[in-house]
């Protein structure tokens, strides 16, 4: 999730009200009010050139793919997530290589999601970085060409929650976006509906400053693939808002900015020394400024509820009200089956040191969320979302 700007340029206004119409739905839920979301159709995804507005409500978005079952950002992980339901799949969190393509990773630090401490040929790539201000050492997406990268394979980042994925470490190769989007093709003729993806701009500013600008190179192969417009099956999602008003400059498609704790701040207005939080984004004035240049938001679950100090759910804020009224869709992030993902009211068992890779009450946390009113979120278990989502909307 990330920022935005004028929303007249680059059809933008145009852009919000179809991602809008997804909140409405085929029977017109009303915006905001608790257990009103409504699937707005029996199929996903509308079938072909719907717009957002043909997406079930809430929206099922498997982040990473379904990264709950195989390792994240692998076509592997991308089928699963369609194959169990998702309306979106979120494909790509993008980061460039050395020789400026773009590819999917969680990170740019690709130690812990592929095989390349296995390689000594890549032995000498390891480095110690500032990465938006934080020490990173490791490996990184920009040190290598695209034809090294494509010699790893990539494996589960978080083994000690999921070790069963580990059984697929080494399968799947790291994908580039360019792939993506002719994988998305090939999904969509051969499921006969539209395959809608999510990509994440990583690290914007980090790269700029490295002489590889992300949001170009996105815009260049959106265009070439004719997927650049208000009713592209693309939505576009940073964290740095300025990363989201460059976009909207460049390309028509649905954006929207991701929000992480009340108290950070975004990497660009660090860097550019604004002093405002998220706490300032998420004020009515501040959704309505987000409103200017971008269609959506994605906060992350504690924005719409916070979590006391013993990790259970308190009073829901009031952002999905403030967010609507600022004509903006809410994706936020993310539901996790297992229990040290969820809030404690949800999770199951009494020994906290076995709770590792034990699911908890998912779909009571599921339900949780869907009636604060929210259009959509982000899960790593896309098949819990789609049961949770009937179980919501014909509860």
């Amino acid at each position: 999730m990330g920022t935005q700007e004028s929303d007249e340029q680059a059809g933008g206004t145009g852009r919000r009200a179809l991602l809008g119409a997804a909140v409405l739905g085929a029977g017109g839920a009303v915006l905001g009010l608790s257990g009103t979301a409504r699937a707005a159709g029996t199929g996903h995804g509308g079938g072909h050139g719907g717009g957002v507005g043909g997406l079930p409500v809430p929206t099922v978005i498997g982040h990473r793919g379904a990264s709950g079952y195989r390792p994240e950002h692998t076509f592997g992980s991308y089928e699963l997530a369609l194959d169990m339901g998702a309306d979106i799949v979120e494909a790509g969190d993008l980061v460039p290589t050395r020789d400026g393509h773009l590819v999917c990773r969680h990170e740019p630090e690709i130690g812990g999601t592929t095989d390349v401490a296995g390689h000594p040929e890549f032995a000498d790539r390891k480095r110690t970085k500032l990465l938006d201000g934080v020490s990173t050492t490791g490996w990184f997406t920009e040190d290598f060409t695209l034809a090294e990268l494509k010699t790893l394979r990539a494996t589960e980042r978080i083994p000690a929650n999921r070790p069963h994925n580990s059984l697929y470490d080494g399968r799947w190769e790291i994908p580039t976006f360019e792939e993506v989007l002719r994988w998305q093709n090939e999904q969509t003729r051969r499921r006969g509906r539209q395959v809608w993806i999510y990509p994440e701009l990583k690290h914007p500013t980090y790269f700029r400053k490295l002489g590889l600008g992300t949001e170009e190179r996105l815009a260049r192969l959106l265009r070439k693939y004719g997927k650049d417009r208000g009713n592209s099956p693309v939505i576009v999602q940073s964290f740095e808002p300025t990363s989201i008003q460059r976009m909207n400059r460049l390309v028509g498609n649905p954006l929207a900015v991701l929000l992480s704790g009340a108290n950070t701040r975004p990497w660009d207005f660090v860097e550019t020394g604004d002093p405002r939080t998220t706490a300032d984004l998420v004020t009515p004035k501040g959704l309505r400024e987000i409103a200017s240049y971008a269609q959506g938001i994605g906060p992350t679950l504690d924005l719409i509820i916070p979590r006391d100090s013993a990790g259970r759910l308190t009073e829901p804020t009031t952002l999905v009200r403030d967010a609507h009224r600022a004509g903006l869709v809410l994706h936020p992030y993310t539901m996790r089956n297992e229990n040290p993902f969820l809030p404690a009211e949800f999770r199951k068992g009494t020994d906290p040191d076995a709770y590792g890779d034990a699911y908890g009450d998912a779909f009571g946390a599921f339900r949780t969320y869907f009636a604060t009113g929210i259009d959509g979120i982000f899960t790593d278990n896309p098949d819990t979302g789609v049961l949770a989502r009937e179980d919501f909307v014909n509860g």
